[in-house]
């Protein structure tokens, strides 16, 4: 199922050269480097453009404001974030899906930690760039998976807990490792960056949330 944000992708890039597809993916993995490290404020066209290896006049033909990078790269954070979100199957085994779930959200922020960090900065300045789209198509996304949460333990095949809670603390814990990864890499050091720390990171929040579903005597 695609998102909002896909399909406006998808109209959007419908005439799109190879080249000026290429280059936008330039600009936008260059922007989202200097979006997370100065925030939206402190971060300049000039230094998107330095980054992406490109003159300020041809970033500017893309992209002729520095608020229509910064909410591109915020869309394309949410779009990478919400499809494994959408694809828990309400059918499937409920541990099985979303220790799926799990898995790819701390995957995704050991490989993209800025794209999170950036994501935290707008959520923690109001969003007045997303709002609008956290409040329709990110709520009633939400509300289908309660829906599908709510229906599981009607079945008997998870604990009755409350689902946006459940939401919530997959959010919360899966993301600390890409918001406060500094953090990580000073108590553990070199490890921190080791294939083994993120599979033990993976398996360990995994089992903890999954262990509080599990119906009374099972």
């Amino acid at each position: 199922m695609a998102t909002s944000v896909t399909r406006n992708r998808a109209k959007k890039t419908e005439n799109e050269t190879r080249i000026q597809a290429i280059n936008k993916r330039i600009i936008l993995d260059a922007a989202l480097e200097v979006f997370s490290s100065f925030g939206f404020r402190g971060s300049t066209l000039d230094q998107i453009a330095e980054k992406a290896g490109m003159s300020k006049p041809n970033l500017l033909y893309y992209y002729p404001r520095k608020q229509a990078i910064y909410v591109t790269v915020l869309e394309d954070t949410l779009e990478e974030w919400l499809l494994p979100f959408e694809q828990i199957d309400p059918h499937g085994d409920p541990f099985e899906e979303l220790r799926k779930y799990i898995t790819s959200k701390i995957e995704m922020a050991f490989k993209k930690p800025e794209a999170s960090r950036l994501f935290a900065n707008e959520i923690i300045n109001g969003a007045p760039a997303i709002g609008s789209f956290l409040e329709t198509h990110l709520k009633k996304l939400v509300v289908s998976k309660v829906g599908v949460i709510n229906e599981w333990i009607t079945q008997g095949r998870i604990a009755p807990v409350d689902p946006y809670h459940l939401i919530f603390i997959i959010w919360s814990t899966t993301q600390h490792y890409a918001d406060f990864s500094a953090q990580i890499h000073a108590v553990m050091g070199e490890k921190a960056d080791s294939e083994s720390f993120r599979k033990k990171a993976v398996e360990t929040v995994a089992d903890i949330i999954l262990a509080g579903l599990y119906p009374a005597g099972k």
